[in-house]
């Protein structure tokens, strides 16, 4: 009989466990991917502002209008203060709402739960929780300064916070279970310590003192070939020693009391990982704002989510799936580059809502097998037909069930090209492919009226020998063996129509070296449309001057097209 009860009891807190598998991580050779109701899923999302969620009119109005704009994602704030205002009295009533007109417009939903921290601040614990600074205390600055930071070596913080991030969940649970509308969940929001780079509180200096966790120095010697390179030198500093305090092991300077709060961020997030995982278990991922501009710890939210600091949060947080970056600053390739790890996989749930955020989104899944992306304020971006993201994403949404069959196999790059970076070279078996932006054809007004060129990208697929799939907006490409290509002369500027742009009065040599090999040649360039089960649609034949007379596959900047791509080969 004893047994049945305890059997029963867990029952009560597993079954929604059980039934919460509408949205898994699997993995596809080197890719992270995640699936939805059995079918991998590519987040074309968009993420509320701050107060946008706050008002049930609001989410009744903004929500068709994502549908409009082609997002399949909506990231949305769940905010402590509104779901407990008062001390145990819960409203889920912006939550329900939120579920309820996603499901109208057909729409998935994240959550970002603004508990104890959003960047960096406790701006969105309740006031019964402010107020009561002696039971939740703050985190002091070296001068003792407060701030109006929960301190994270409170356990009072901790059960408050996780107690309404609990109920909250259950109730979650209870509602969506069935049909798996939240696909995710972020949190916290942009952890970290500001003006300081640790925590100077008494509970946060007798912590500072005591031993590092074995369980970190032990991870850091299983995983050193491995460590990201900052974390590798800054332990190697003093010799890798495996015992001792935060300082004799990792050296005296702010970058060690970074660490130290990492391990404390990242711990108290594991506490309400396992929480979320025991109630309703989809991926759980935590996001950073970026060590940019120089900037040093406390200057930027210290201890966060940081690629530098990925290693002491995976140690801390084995819970969450993957740490993501906000991105608001220049430097978009470094940043994913960043992040886009062999154990952490590429998700941008945040960044500039920008004319950019289309082609940056065929960057990252061509080149980085990227989960998604995430505009932020996504409410206030237009959703007219013509506007570069509601392309973008309706192209993307159409490529999902090809980019999805190929992610982690290697055959997929991505191309981001502006004003300086406006080339790369790309290998494939015995072929060269010459990637540019389109403005770099010299016949298009705009590429040398003196204005700035926009930035553009697309996916390359390689499909199979000799086929491929060109995708995106403003860019060109040329196919060579790549023998030919290193037997290649002098480029000669060549205007539209395949003749020389410009006549010179100097006698045109000939190649005196015998040309050796094969050629490639264009077999066939097809616009076309791919369908849900992944089959191509063939919408028109490009030829002539569409092709350079058979020289490059290009699209032209505004516009967004998937191009189908066949060579041969010829002597």
């Amino acid at each position: 009989m004893k047994r049945f009860f305890i059997l029963l009891s867990l029952g009560l807190s597993v079954f929604p466990l059980l039934l919460a598998q509408k949205s898994t991580l699997t993995r596809q050779g080197t890719a992270t991917q995640l699936q939805v109701d059995g079918q991998p899923f590519l987040i074309l999302g968009g993420e509320l502002g701050n107060s946008s969620a706050t008002c049930a009119a609001d989410i009744e109005r903004i929500f068709p209008k994502l549908k409009r704009m082609g997002l399949n994602t909506v990231l949305t704030p769940a905010y402590w203060d509104l779901t407990e205002p008062i001390e145990g009295v819960y409203d889920f009533t912006l939550t329900d709402q939120v579920i309820e007109q996603a499901r109208r417009n057909n729409l998935r939903v994240i959550f970002l739960w603004f508990g104890a921290w959003k960047n960096s601040m406790s701006c969105y614990a309740p006031q019964w929780f402010k107020e009561d600074y002696h039971k939740y205390p703050r985190a002091h600055t070296a001068q003792g300064k407060p701030l109006e930071i929960a301190s994270v070596f409170s356990e009072t913080v901790f059960q408050a916070d996780n107690r309404a991030f609990t109920r909250w969940l259950e109730h979650i649970a209870e509602i969506d279970k069935e049909t798996g509308t939240v696909i995710m969940i972020q949190i916290e929001n942009e952890i970290g310590m500001l003006e300081s780079a640790r925590d100077y509180s008494a509970a946060a200096n007798k912590a500072f003192q005591s031993s590092v966790p074995k369980a970190l120095t032990t991870y850091l010697q299983k995983n050193y070939r491995q460590l990201h390179p900052q974390m590798r030198e800054k332990w190697n500093s003093l010799k890798q020693r495996k015992e001792g305090t935060w300082q004799e092991i990792f050296g005296n300077d702010i970058f060690t009391d970074e660490i130290f709060m990492a391990w404390h961020y990242a711990s108290y997030v594991e506490r309400m990982a396992q929480t979320a995982r025991s109630i309703y278990n989809v991926p759980l991922y935590v996001n950073a704002a970026m060590n940019s501009r120089r900037r040093k710890p406390g200057e930027y939210p210290s201890a966060g989510p940081l690629a530098h600091l990925i290693d002491v949060w995976h140690c801390a947080a084995p819970s969450i799936d993957l740490l993501a970056p906000d991105l608001y600053d220049d430097g978009f390739k470094n940043w994913v580059a960043q992040y886009h790890r062999h154990n952490n996989p590429l998700f941008i749930p945040e960044i500039r809502l920008a004319d950019n955020n289309g082609v940056r989104a065929f960057y990252i899944f061509g080149e980085h097998d990227a989960m998604g992306i995430s505009p932020f304020s996504i409410e206030d971006g237009s959703d007219a037909p013509t506007t570069p993201l509601v392309q973008s994403y309706r192209k993307l949404h159409e490529l999902i069930p090809l980019l999805t069959r190929h992610q982690g196999k290697g055959n997929m790059h991505g191309l981001l090209f502006d004003q300086q970076d406006k080339e790369r070279i790309l290998f494939f078996d015995d072929l060269t492919l010459t990637c540019r932006h389109n403005f770099t054809l010299p016949w298009d007004s705009r590429a040398t009226d003196g204005s700035t060129w926009p930035e553009v990208g697309g996916i390359i697929l390689r499909l199979a020998k000799n086929e491929y799939i060109v995708a995106g907006n403003g860019i060109v490409v040329e196919f060579a063996k790549t023998s030919e290509k290193q037997q290649e002369t002098k480029r000669q500027t060549l205007g539209e129509d395949g003749f020389l742009q410009q006549s010179s009065e100097k006698t045109i040599t000939q190649q005196t070296t015998h040309f050796k090999g094969t050629r490639c040649g264009i077999s066939s360039v097809d616009e076309i449309a791919v369908q849900p089960n992944g089959e191509f649609q063939h919408i028109r034949r490009l030829n002539g001057d569409q092709s350079h007379q058979g020289r490059h596959v290009r699209i032209s900047v505004g516009d967004w097209k998937v191009l189908h791509v066949k060579l041969y080969e010829y002597k």
